[in-house]
């Protein structure tokens, strides 16, 4: 079971990074600047991190490079050494056949991580009835945070009543909606609000083109003739992992007032932006080929890793995402946090 000073942070919405794997140019594991990645979030004010997902780079898992268990254990060993007087909410990723996504979760059980967001991406063999069946085997080891992992990277689409089955599983403390697809989001939501563990669940955006808009909307589902409303709380964002101070203070203020009936028009017009930044840095014009590249990227250019190398020589900028970076860069300056990361990086070597 969560922790509760970890499961109130979770149901009050937090801002939740995917922590990118920083490496050296031949690829090898940079571990100081992979620790130097952790406590930049925790800097920022990031209510937790998700580890050994996808920004992450799932092919950690793969015996060449071996550095599941390794990455996992350091961003929990960064995060007990700081002392934190705050909840942070610790999540590994999880992934694989049901064997591997269990031996996963012990794994990530043993070294205290409070949560697995489990992936349901190159399963596409499986059954929905065995998706879940595998999900319940995950659940009886560590809380679960259930992943709609959009289509272009590997995710598949589900039907409705998957995700209310989904969501009856006990454990299943949350869920990270991002197929990047608004039916495909609302499915979901209609799921959890008709389940019986609706206020059980909390609702976090994964939808890297919505983000802002996700957070400001309030559902409202008809369940048995009455209403039920229903928020996407927090996001859990490769997006976030990049620009994170800054990704904080909008956070905050999109709580102050997204229960209210007037929205700023700024905020719209800020979430635009933002979307913007995101097609570059994840490449949607070539499919998102570039995605972890691009994130990576934006981060050597901060000084917090090396470059922007990844594990497979085919993930890498695509043509003229460099140029797209400078561009974004240009056109919205008040969205990068450089000033602080120069800060933390100078307080660092004192």
């Amino acid at each position: 079971m969560l922790n509760e000073n970890i499961k109130q942070l979770l149901f009050e919405g937090t801002v939740i990074p995917a922590h990118p794997l920083a490496l050296n140019e031949d690829r090898s594991l940079d571990e100081d600047s992979q620790r130097r990645l952790t406590n930049y979030y925790m800097d920022a004010g990031a209510g937790g991190i998700a580890v050994g997902v996808h920004t992450t780079q799932f092919e950690i898992r793969d015996p060449e490079f071996n550095l599941y268990e390794r990455v996992l254990r350091l961003a929990v060993e960064e995060i007990n050494k700081k002392n934190l007087t705050r909840p942070f909410i610790k999540i590994a990723g999880i992934c694989g056949p049901a064997d591997q996504a269990v031996e996963e979760a012990q794994i990530a059980k043993g070294l205290g991580y409070d949560m697995g967001l489990l992936s349901n991406g190159g399963l596409s063999g499986l059954s929905e009835a065995e998706l879940l069946d595998r999900t319940r085997k995950v659940a009886d080891v560590i809380p679960v945070f259930g992943f709609y992992l959009q289509p272009s990277v590997g995710g598949r689409t589900f039907s409705y009543e998957f995700w209310k089955e989904f969501a009856e599983i006990p454990n299943v403390q949350a869920i990270k909606i991002a197929p990047f697809n608004r039916y495909q989001t609302l499915d979901v939501v209609r799921a959890v609000c008709h389940s019986s563990r609706c206020e059980e669940i909390a609702l976090y955006t994964g939808n890297d083109d919505n983000i802002v808009n996700d957070l400001l909307t309030t559902y409202q589902v008809n369940v048995n003739g009455q209403p039920v409303k229903k928020q996407i709380i927090g996001g859990l964002l490769g997006h976030w992992a990049v620009w994170t101070k800054k990704a904080v203070e909008l956070f905050v203020e999109i709580k102050a007032v997204r229960d209210q009936d007037t929205i700023p028009a700024s905020l719209l017009t800020k979430g635009q932006e933002i979307t913007d930044a995101n097609a570059v840095f994840f490449d949607s014009a070539n499919s998102f080929k570039g995605c972890i590249a691009g994130i990576n990227e934006v981060l050597a250019r901060q000084g917090l890793i090396k470059g922007n190398w990844c594990l497979l020589d085919k993930e890498k900028l695509s043509t003229g995402q460099d140029n797209e970076i400078d561009r974004i860069y240009q056109d919205y300056p008040h969205l990068n946090d450089d000033a602080f990361v120069k800060q933390i990086l100078f307080e660092s070597t004192k």
